[in-house]
This record gives C-alpha cells, sequence and structure tokens, in this order.
C-alpha cells in the first residue's frame, strides 16, 4: 500500500473536532432527497453546491437561499440535524460546534425560536445517539440590521441552557459595515456570553483588527489573510486569539489563495497561532473533514501530531465547560 495511503487511512481514524460548520449549507445528497426525493445527482451538483473557484464570497453566497428554501420547517430541520450527524459520524468527529441563522428560517412562518429549539432538540437527540457531543452557535448575518443582531443575541441568551452556546457574525463582509452589530456584541459581553466573528476572508487584516477592537470576540472564524499583517499575527499569537480555518472554502472564494499549496495555514500553525481545521459548508464546498485533513497531509505535510494540536487547539477554544474539555482531551489523546 502506498504512503499517501496509509497516512489517508490514519487521518481517516482520527478523533476530529470542528469548530466551523455552517449546518444550513451542508446538507449531504442523501439528506437532501429526504426533502426533495425528485432531485438527482446531477441537478445536487449543479444547484446545491457553489463553484470550484468562486469570483468573491457574494457568489458563493448566492447558493445559499437555495438550501435555505428547504429549510423552512420543523420537519425539515429534524432531518437536517439528523443527516449532519451522520456527516460527523463518518469523519469520526468527537466534537462539534454547529451554527446556523434561525432568522433566515421564517420564510414559512416558523418562528426564530422554533426553528432553535426544533435545532437544539434535535441535536440533544443526536448527541445521545452517536456519543458526538456538540453544541450550537447562532449566526448573525451582515446585511441584517441593528434589531436583528439583538434579536438573534437574545434567542442566544433564551436558549443557553438548550445547548446554545455563542453568537457568530458571518456573511458577506466586504459588502456591510460591521457598527449595526456592535451593540449586540456588547449585550453578549454583558450577558457572559461567548463570541466569534468571521472576518479575514473576503476582507484583508485590517478587517480583523476592526472586528477584534469593536466586536471583541474571543475567535475569529478564517481569518487566514491575518498573515498579510506580521503585527496582526504576532497579536493573534500572543493573546490567544483562535482562528477557526476552513482550508478548502477558502481556495474556493479568497482570491489571494488561488491553489491549496497557497493556504496560509500551515504558516499561521508554524508561528504558533492557535488554528483549527473546519469544513466551513460540506455541501457549497463539498468537502468533508477528512478530505481537509488528507489534502493537509498531501500539501503541507502534516503529521498525525499536527493534526492532534490542531484539535486540542480547538479543544482549548471551544465554547464548552472544562469538565467536558477534559473529557475531550482524554478521547482526543487516548
Amino acid at each position: 500500500m502506498r504512503e499517501v495511503d496509509v497516512r489517508r487511512q490514519e487521518s481517516d481514524a482520527i478523533p476530529k473536532v470542528e469548530l466551523h460548520l455552517h449546518i444550513d449549507n451542508s446538507i449531504s445528497y442523501e439528506g437532501l432527497t429526504r426533502i426533495k426525493p425528485s432531485v438527482s445527482p446531477e441537478e445536487y451538483g449543479r444547484t446545491y453546491v457553489a463553484p470550484a473557484r468562486c469570483t468573491n464570497l457574494n457568489q458563493f453566497l448566492s447558493c445559499a437561499p437555495r438550501h435555505l428554501a428547504l429549510l423552512q420547517s420543523t420537519e425539515t430541520l429534524q432531518i437536517l440535524v439528523d443527516d449532519i450527524f451522520g456527516q460527523l459520524e463518518r469523519d469520526a468527529v468527537i466534537y462539534a460546534e454547529l451554527r446556523f441563522a434561525p432568522l433566515l428560517h421564517t420564510a414559512q412562518g416558523l418562528r426564530p425560536e422554533s426553528a432553535v429549539e426544533t435545532i437544539a432538540a434535535a441535536m440533544r437527540s443526536m448527541i445521545k445517539a452517536t456519543g458526538i457531543e456538540a453544541r450550537l452557535i447562532l449566526c448573525t448575518l451582515r446585511h441584517f440590521s441593528e434589531s436583528d443582531s439583538l434579536a438573534t443575541v437574545r434567542l442566544v441568551d433564551e436558549f443557553r441552557e438548550s445547548g446554545v452556546v455563542a453568537l457568530d457574525l458571518a456573511g458577506d463582509e466586504a459588502g456591510f459595515p460591521i457598527q449595526p452589530h456592535v451593540a449586540a456584541y456588547k449585550f453578549a459581553r454583558d450577558r457572559q456570553i461567548s463570541t466569534t466573528a468571521h472576518a479575514g476572508e473576503a476582507c484583508g487584516p485590517e478587517s480583523v483588527w476592526q472586528t477584534l477592537e469593536l466586536l471583541r470576540p474571543k475567535r475569529i472564524g478564517h481569518g487566514v489573510r491575518s498573515v498579510e499583517d506580521p503585527k496582526l499575527v504576532e497579536h493573534l499569537r500572543r493573546t490567544r486569539i483562535h482562528l477557526e480555518v476552513c482550508p478548502s472554502s477558502n481556495v474556493q472564494i479568497v482570491e489571494s489563495i488561488d491553489r491549496w499549496s497557497n493556504h496560509p495555514i500551515d504558516r499561521l500553525y508554524r508561528e504558533g497561532v492557535s488554528v483549527s481545521v473546519s469544513t466551513d459548508t460540506r455541501a457549497l464546498t463539498r468537502t468533508t473533514l477528512r478530505d481537509e485533513y488528507g489534502l493537509l497531509q498531501q500539501h503541507f505535510g502534516w503529521s498525525s501530531s499536527d493534526l492532534l494540536s490542531a484539535n486540542l487547539a480547538a479543544i482549548e477554544s471551544a465554547f464548552v465547560d472544562e469538565s467536558t474539555k477534559t473529557t475531550l482531551r482524554e478521547r482526543l489523546t487516548r
């Protein structure tokens, strides 16, 4: 057996942690046909998967409404969660933070509270069924108003006892300002709610600086363009701000990362920045965590030790209590 095949089999079996997973853009073909049986594999690839190389983040995001249109009822949201946990099982994931924007699931009359309650209940059921630990992050979006963002963070607060652990800001980073979301993040700090935020993906390091200054998140979603500013890299290393890196998604979207060999994750990792590996959107990008690990091994020679280090960094920055972190570390290093 070739060395690359052996290493791939080893990475398949490695216990994994995923912190950055937009579930509302990650349903598999099999899961989608449970909602819309008429969809063929060809239509799935043509309609529900983003281009392998997008001109910008906005083109990538333009595919998202096709998924959202199918996820507007309690029944379809339950199917989504069941499908996501099946994918996590196949990837040997032991802990995942699942994120979605509840305000996007109201087109057919579902209340945002019902969307959160449905997904949280389905998640708790699948945790018991699979043994995979998981938590929920609720997303506000760049194009949302201040009142929308405040409504989202209040949902985080309301459902804290149901497995909802944090607030995220996602969406078109280049097209919309950050100011409408400052109040929601202040609310989160005042209520001791954990936060993360997308930055340094569609825009450069100045966006990461601004996000850290105005929102003060504990983690940054993507953040890969931080590598363009050595002072920012040093700040991230020193303050242990964690980067949730999604390599294949970045290659698909970020103009300056036109191929895998150009991805800065290895440089950031070698320079001591806290990074972990996630898929971002498993359908729009059509990837798995096993794929991401295999590509890290192929392009940068990451060893099992490197992958373990990234997973331990993820656990250190996860939005769970210390007791759960201890259990997860034991599962990773066993």
